[in-house]
């Protein structure tokens, strides 16, 4: 059942609503507490090294802590975003080995995700496999009155079905992002992406069951986040995504709340 967390915030827009350095989920699985001198440890330590090194090369990196005892086993991923910078996804990777230790200090499955990237680690082999089996949605309090609710469920599906298309292409490597003219002074943007491990098929299955959540408690929003360990997706009154609009940035964002899944 879906409860709602007590909490609202009012944001003022910087420049893409977010920096690298706030979290904004995170989710530590209270079964699978560990000995913080355990092997399973010094291997979740061992992940974390080998994600902070060597993501911000390629942007995605996926690794496995071996022990002797297979049930010491830890299983890696991390993601930056597929917009942004070398250094970004560098900052952000750091900040997330960092502040997942810091709140799930005694867990060894997971997850930590920020507007820039995604990090992640489990007992469990994870890696190609689809999950939303836990989410959240974060949304704008403000319903959009610049246009009637059909057309904007018009314009937002069809711009949602042009980037999820182009999100499942190999040379996209699981990002889609674009934008439409709701009307001449207003413009709806618009990002996906899945973790780069999943299939093309399962990619597309993530997106369509977060998609669903915009005629549940994103209905006529002037914005909504939907956030899965194997995806999200992301629509705005205001640019988000680079390269930004110099033109449109320092825009309100409006007061924000969210939905646990």
């Amino acid at each position: 059942m879906k409860t709602f967390i007590s909490r609202c915030l009012l944001l003022l827009a910087l420049v893409c609503s977010c920096s690298a350095a706030d979290s904004i989920w995170d989710l530590c699985n209270k079964n699978s507490n560990v000995s913080s001198s355990s092997q399973i440890s010094k291997n979740i330590d061992s992940i974390l090294a080998t994600l902070v090194s060597k993501t911000p090369s390629q942007g995605f990196v996926t690794t496995t802590s071996s022990s002797y005892n297979k049930k010491d086993n830890v299983y890696g991923l991390a993601q930056c975003r597929g917009d942004i910078s070398k250094t970004d996804c560098t900052t952000c990777i750091q900040d997330a080995a960092k502040k997942i230790r810091e709140v799930c200090p005694n867990q060894s499955d997971a997850r930590i995700l920020y507007d820039f990237c995604f990090l992640r680690y489990s007992q469990e082999n994870f890696i190609g496999k689809l999950d939303t089996g836990a989410g959240l949605i974060y949304y704008n309090v403000a319903n959009v009155t610049e246009t009637d609710p059909k057309t904007f469920d018009n314009e937002l599906g069809k711009l949602f079905d042009k980037i999820r298309s182009e999100a499942v292409l190999r040379e996209s490597q699981g990002l889609g992002k674009g934008k439409t003219k709701l009307t001449p002074f207003v413009t709806l943007n618009g990002l996906v992406q899945c973790t780069r491990d999943l299939s093309a098929l399962d990619c597309a299955q993530c997106f369509a069951t977060a998609v669903q959540s915009f005629m549940g408690a994103c209905h006529n929003k002037k914005g909504c986040r939907v956030l899965y360990s194997s995806c999200y997706v992301r629509y705005e009154f205001y640019p988000f995504y680079f390269p930004l609009d110099p033109a449109k940035t320092g825009t309100s964002v409006g007061t924000i709340s969210s939905v646990r899944l």
